[in-house]
């Protein structure tokens, strides 16, 4: 049965919670559902997904004739109140309206952020009855992504393992013209402002393996730049040549991304979406964590670390790169034991239902 879903994004920073509502609204408008996305900042989607996508209409929450335009429009069947972030009042009310007056099932969802920590099973699914207006008298439900089958699994589109094994890695940087040699290790780097960074690039040049490093725009090249800008390592004597080169990237669209990915030997990513990508993609990859005041980001990290049943040397190396403990950042540390665990932990996520799939059968069986 066809239905018409609403869901709602707003843009923290780092377009993070964009990207992981796009790619859920993609998915859904292709297995044939009609899909509102209500953004209060979409620019990022310029680059992020330039084409659109077929069924998908986006909405700018920001402007108020386009919400009063949508309240007068039938409600949808369901609503995804993507990461706790409040859907226009005027929008729930209709929402509660409809239910009340013609009786069609509809299902209140709230999406939450993605972790491997225990409460995550004990919380998806329950309820949250609303008390107060606009939608008193509905009841919200809370589907948390995870790990293991006792959460709402990950995003993962259907046909993304037979993408993945026909990938072609020379003909993809061909096409990006993105310079590379045989025997050149590539290394992708989406990060924040890590720490270790500085250590990473002296020993990537230090060592004696040829690596190709690709940089992401915004934080990462920043980041970067500010650690060559003052790195005595790179004052190196006359005819001393490094191993480290560096290409810096354009802003890539949600496929390219997943290809820089696939590409890749070793896949250093940050926050929730580039994680659950860089698990698909099958290599040695490094986590940098968003950073939380309390430093919950530590449990959260480990948590992650455990499920993975990642190796001592794996553990060591999050937590130089994320800030914390006492271990220094070693590239000797990554071996084959982090891709055996990498590929472990995908084989037992593709062998769990997807989000999408889970989250189909969740709203027909609560609403």
């Amino acid at each position: 049965m066809q239905r018409d879903w609403d869901i709602f994004c707003k843009v923290i920073d780092n377009h993070g919670d964009l990207g992981v509502c796009w790619r859920l609204a993609r998915q859904l408008a292709g297995l044939g559902e009609r899909v509102r996305l209500w953004v209060d900042d979409a620019s990022a989607l310029a680059w992020m997904a330039p084409e659109g996508c077929a069924g998908v209409r986006v909405i700018d929450w920001s402007d108020p004739a386009a919400v009063s335009a949508a309240a007068a429009e039938p409600a949808p069947r369901v609503l995804i109140e993507a990461f706790g972030c409040d859907p226009a009042p005027e929008l729930i009310a209709r929402f509660a309206e409809a239910s009340a007056a013609d009786g069609t099932p509809r299902a209140w969802i709230n999406l939450e952020y993605l972790s491997a920590e225990p409460y995550v099973e004990r919380l998806h699914g329950l309820p949250s009855p609303v008390f107060r207006e606009p939608g008193a008298g509905l009841t919200k439900r809370f589907f948390y992504p995870g790990f293991t089958p006792a959460t709402g699994g990950l995003l993962r589109e259907p046909d993304l393992a037979r993408r993945r094994a026909a990938f072609d890695r020379a003909a993809w940087l061909a096409r990006r013209q993105l310079p590379w040699n045989e025997g050149e290790r590539l290394v992708s780097l989406f990060c924040y402002e890590p720490p270790a960074l500085a250590a990473l690039l002296a020993q990537l040049a230090d060592e004696g393996t040829p690596t190709r490093l690709l940089v992401t725009p915004g934080r990462a090249t920043a980041a970067v730049e500010a650690c060559l800008s003052s790195a005595p390592w790179l004052e190196r004597a006359p005819g001393q040549a490094s191993a480290l080169s560096i290409s810096y990237l354009p802003h890539l669209d949600q496929p390219d991304f997943d290809h820089l990915l696939w590409a890749c030997d070793l896949n250093f990513v940050r926050g929730e979406d580039s994680l659950v990508r860089a698990l698909w993609a099958g290599a040695p990859l490094v986590w940098q964590i968003y950073a939380q005041d309390d430093d919950a980001h530590h449990v959260k990290l480990d948590a992650w670390l455990d499920w993975l049943e990642a190796p001592a040397s794996m553990r060591r190396f999050h937590h130089a790169w994320n800030g914390f403990g006492n271990a220094a950042l070693s590239l000797a540390d990554i071996g084959e034991e982090w891709r055996l665990a990498v590929t472990q932990g995908r084989e037992r996520l593709l062998a769990q239902d997807d989000l999408v799939t889970q989250l189909q059968h969740f709203v027909a069986g609560k609403s």
